[in-house]
């Protein structure tokens, strides 16, 4: 069995690593030092194909396994995950290498991996249909669920291990074969991490590393049956046009522009420090990052001299040293955050931290954490999704100015409110326009609830029962035990006949 290492292309069909045979390859390089990783390929036609056949092949043996093995198989891979500390140390290590996340950041991410396939390990099992009343009495209605066959994981940087485990996790216990198109930036992370699924079914989950072209191949292919995207709106887009014109189902998380609001009700100093977190978490490189806030006037002085106070103490540097704030994932990442920031300050933005590339990390694509005062409707940083880490700062009126203002974007994704009133809690969760909503504790999701992006954020699912629907599909059954004539069948009887001929006898009279 071929052993993974960085320097050498492969893909992954479990429970090997393989050579592709496409000839085009990528270097990867540190964002953070801008020094080589290693290399990956970029996966085409034939590469695709070899893995959509095995994945198929796998699959229709996976599906016929009863409800509770597959269920075992699942949770003897979390013990896998779990159990194995040393490789997940190398993965995190490699992660932050590729993307620039913070070590412990990308521990974190690996320590929630496990619970997710215990999760749809047991709703599978627990979740397979439902007995409805029945319309005629001897017939046995009901609906069961079955997978969809193959399906097509394409994933982000941020995250790219975590989400690639919410859906693959519920499309497996679905009955379904996975093929992984990994983010061409956390490629290496991503295949070392898939060395845990090697006791699966041969050919249940493959890894093919590549760009645009690979991920449009596995979702043009008529060997794939749905697929999972998260990613950005551009992608998603097509991603999107293509599913629908191949009638392929697809669950599409597009990111977004959340916004937070901080009442006059607000714990201040919680506050300051949930904002700061959830701004610059990743550098603020999370599809949920807050990036527009909307600060009740009441409080605006003290939350904003606080906000930045607590921003300044964030420690730039490498992943692997002690710091909060790393590089951005690319130099185009980062010179959208400069074309963003520069459009806010000349049209009257006050830029009161950060706004600039830090001094001493000229290597690298580092941004300094900033935050902007005086943010108007009229800036760019308000309409796109800025991925960085830039806060913008709206002073607004009153709650129902803030509401109004948060719902005044194209996305949709995510949506966060500071405040002790109850009113204003229950008011938020109601009125705010977003998939996921969150008061006095951003950025928190759970296995068993649904994240979901509203507008342009999304379409569908991930997570709780709704990410399980994702990947498979419903079939009525009805079933006569007891089989009879029924009384609708062909022919009808006489006495149910309108006399057709003495209603034309009528209408010839008159």
């Amino acid at each position: 069995m071929t052993s993974f290492t960085c320097e050498k292309a492969f893909y992954f069909i479990n429970p090997n690593y393989l050579t592709p045979a496409s000839g085009r390859l990528r270097e990867v390089f540190d964002p953070a030092t801008l020094l080589r990783v290693g290399r990956i390929s970029l996966c085409e036609k034939s590469d695709v194909q070899t893995a959509v056949d095995a994945a198929n092949t796998a699959q229709r043996h996976w599906a016929k396994v009863d409800a509770k093995s597959r269920a075992a198989c699942l949770h003897e891979l979390a013990n896998t995950i779990e159990k194995a500390t040393e490789l997940n140390r190398e993965v995190a290590r490699l992660m932050t290498l590729e993307t620039g996340k913070p070590f412990p950041e990308a521990m974190g991410e690996l320590a929630n991996c496990a619970s997710v396939f215990r999760y749809y390990a047991e709703m599978a099992r627990d979740d397979a249909g439902k007995v409805a009343g029945t319309t005629q009495t001897g017939s046995f209605q009901h609906v069961r669920y079955e997978p969809y066959g193959v399906s097509v994981h394409i994933m982000p940087f941020n995250y790219p291990i975590l989400l690639m485990c919410w859906t693959v996790a519920a499309s497996l216990a679905a009955g379904n074969a996975c093929i992984v198109k990994p983010a061409e930036t956390a490629t290496l992370s991503t295949l070392k991490f898939l060395s845990h699924f090697m006791d699966l079914l041969p050919g249940l989950v493959c890894c093919l590393p590549g760009d645009a072209l690979t991920a449009q191949l596995l979702v043009q292919s008529p060997g794939t049956h749905a697929v999972a995207f998260t990613g950005g709106i551009a992608a998603a887009h097509a991603v999107a046009v293509t599913c629908a014109d191949l009638m392929k189902p697809c669950v599409i998380e597009a990111g977004g522009s959340d916004p937070m609001i901080i009442s006059r009700h607000a714990p201040l100093d919680v506050a300051v420090a949930g904002a700061v977190t959830a701004a610059f978490h990743l550098s603020g490189q999370i599809c949920t990052s807050a990036e527009r806030f909307y600060v009740v006037d009441d409080i605006y002085e003290a939350f904003v001299e606080r906000f930045v106070e607590r921003t300044r103490q964030l420690r730039i540097g490498h992943g692997l040293e002690r710091s909060e704030i790393g590089p951005l994932i690319s130099e185009v990442a980062r010179a959208k955050v400069i074309r963003l920031v520069e459009d806010a300050v000349a049209k009257g933005a006050q830029v009161l931290c950060g706004g600039r590339i830090p001094q001493d990390r000229p290597v690298g694509w580092f941004y300094e954490p900033t935050i902007l005062s005086g943010v108007t409707g009229d800036m760019a940083i308000l309409q796109e999704e800025c991925f960085g880490p830039v806060a913008a700062i709206c002073r607004v009126a009153d709650f129902d100015e803030a509401i109004r203002l948060a719902n005044d974007s194209p996305f949709g994704l995510g949506a966060s409110l500071f405040s002790t009133n109850l009113t204003e809690s229950m008011e938020a969760a109601e009125r705010l326009e977003a998939g996921m909503v969150w008061v006095n504790n951003p950025l928190v999701d759970n296995d068993a609830l649904p994240l979901s992006g509203w507008k342009m954020s999304g379409l569908g699912s991930e997570l709780g029962r709704q990410g399980l629907d994702a990947f498979r599909r419903s079939k009525m059954v009805i079933i006569d035990h007891k089989p009879r004539i029924q009384s609708w069948w062909y022919p009808y009887p006489d006495h149910v006949f309108y006399d057709a001929q003495h209603g034309l006898d009528k209408q010839g009279e008159s």
